[in-house]
């Protein structure tokens, strides 16, 4: 078993090497390749998190995070599938029967079999406002409805996809369902190319009277919420936050190089005052964020709830991600917007994070709920007295 400084010499290792070589090739080609997923599998990559007893290296929540800092140093793509990778275990299990610990988490653990969250829909809001609905008759489901913007649709071997039970509205009611990718009733069309983050494909599923097996369900009727989030998004926020941290960091390093080696009239860029101001914010900006995400990321591991502190986290750190991102393609001046520079592509790649696992907007109203209540609660406390 690896100690955490052979596993940060050996992703150091994996960065300097092929993973610059998968960066251009996903570049070129538009495509992950297969080899590359089986790569990070066999490395170990993609079962860092997840804890022994179900396959996983079982490293912290905080040393976890250092790692995935890391890899946000490289390509989107790979990002985003070591980050699912690690994550998304925490929602197959929590629910999941003995059996379906064997059938479903373990293999996913492994990376034998692939699972994609399957929630968002054209028409409606995440969480409880999902249309897509299912009737129960005999051991199937018969589902129907929309999902889209759906990643890892083109490889998914199964969709972890969250429906309601017909007549129900709210959080009643709601399903947790495993959908294998060749269920009767499942066309999934896969979405054109997104801005950044080439090579993840997204897809547009159409259910109907899709059918699935009652023994693919995860928790009980009524537990599809539940399946989703708890234990679930707060770490995933606060992940996400740590990839703008990684990314922002290699902006940073770009950036600087970038000025200490471009010289206008005599003089490096690195010269220039106003240049010095924005790699100072920079880096300010960066470390605030580093700091929010690991008393995030401590006190998930201390076994606390972190549901406010994940929200900061991640709304902090997505919209420093994007000033810096700015701020590093400004100082890389035309050059910079070129295909064949490297900070035009994380500069493209930097916008997804600021939509995954809910938009700044969504992480607000957390935090002003959160200082809502704590106000509330002071002003009864204060009347009582």
């Amino acid at each position: 078993m690896k100690t955490f400084v052979e596993w940060q010499e050996d992703v150091d290792r994996y960065l300097a090497g092929p993973a610059r070589a998968w960066s251009e090739a996903i570049e070129r080609t538009g495509k992950v390749p297969e080899a590359l997923w089986r790569e990070l599998r066999d490395a170990g990559y993609l079962r860092l998190a997840a804890p022994r007893d179900l396959g996983g290296f079982g490293l912290s929540f905080t040393d976890y995070l250092d790692l995935l800092r890391r890899f946000a140093h490289t390509h989107g793509s790979i990002r985003v599938i070591v980050h699912v990778a690690n994550s998304l275990w925490r929602s197959l299990a929590h629910k999941a029967t003995p059996e379906q610990v064997e059938r479903f988490v373990k293999p996913f653990v492994a990376g034998d079999i692939r699972v994609t969250f399957t929630l968002t829909e054209p028409n409606s809001g995440s969480g409880a406002d999902i249309k897509t609905t299912a009737r129960r008759e005999g051991a199937e489901y018969v589902l129907n409805g929309e999902k889209w913007m759906i990643i890892f649709s083109d490889v998914a071997d199964y969709f972890l996809l969250f429906c309601r039970l017909e007549g129900t509205s709210g959080g009643e009611g709601t399903l947790a369902l495993l959908v294998p990718r060749d269920a009767p009733g499942l066309d999934i069309e896969l979405m054109p190319p997104a801005m950044g983050v080439a090579g993840t494909a997204h897809g547009h599923l159409r259910l109907r009277d899709c059918r699935v097996p009652v023994a693919n369900r995860l928790g009980q009727e009524g537990d599809g919420l539940e399946v989703a989030f708890r234990g679930f998004l707060d770490p995933s926020r606060t992940a996400i936050g740590m990839t703008c941290v990684g990314a922002a960091e290699r902006a940073l390093e770009l950036a600087a190089h970038h000025a200490l080696h471009r010289v206008t009239f005599g003089q490096p860029l690195a010269k220039r005052q106003m240049i010095q101001m924005w790699l100072a914010e920079m880096a300010t900006d960066i470390e605030a964020a580093r700091h929010l995400v690991l008393h995030a990321a401590r006190r998930f591991d201390e076994g606390q709830r972190i549901t406010v502190e994940a929200a900061m986290a991640k709304m902090f750190a997505t919209e420093m991600l994007q000033r810096v991102t700015d701020k590093a393609l400004q100082i890389h001046g035309g050059p910079g917007y070129f295909k064949s520079s490297e900070i035009e592509r994380i500069y493209r790649d930097a916008r997804m994070q600021r939509f995954e696992e809910g938009t700044s907007e969504i992480q607000k109203m957390v935090i002003a709920r959160d200082v809502i209540d704590k106000a509330k609660r002071a002003s009864e406390g204060s009347e009582r007295r």
